[in-house]
């Protein structure tokens, strides 16, 4: 890929990020979130995740 195909591609993708309303990126960053693993589970496997559940439950 050339570099001028790289620019090309580049501004496309921000104005399509640009042509949608500052609410709809707003709802789309918060669903992103939503559906993101826990940082915990993420990073150290599901161990300390049970351990986690396990003093939140008692």
């Amino acid at each position: 890929m050339s570099t001028n195909d790289y620019i090309k591609f580049l501004t496309q993708q921000f104005v399509k990020y640009m042509d949608v309303p500052k609410n709809e990126r707003k709802l789309r960053r918060e669903n992103r979130k939503k559906l993101k693993k826990p940082f915990v589970s993420n990073w150290f496997g599901v161990l300390p995740f049970a351990i986690m559940m396990l003093f939140k439950r008692r």
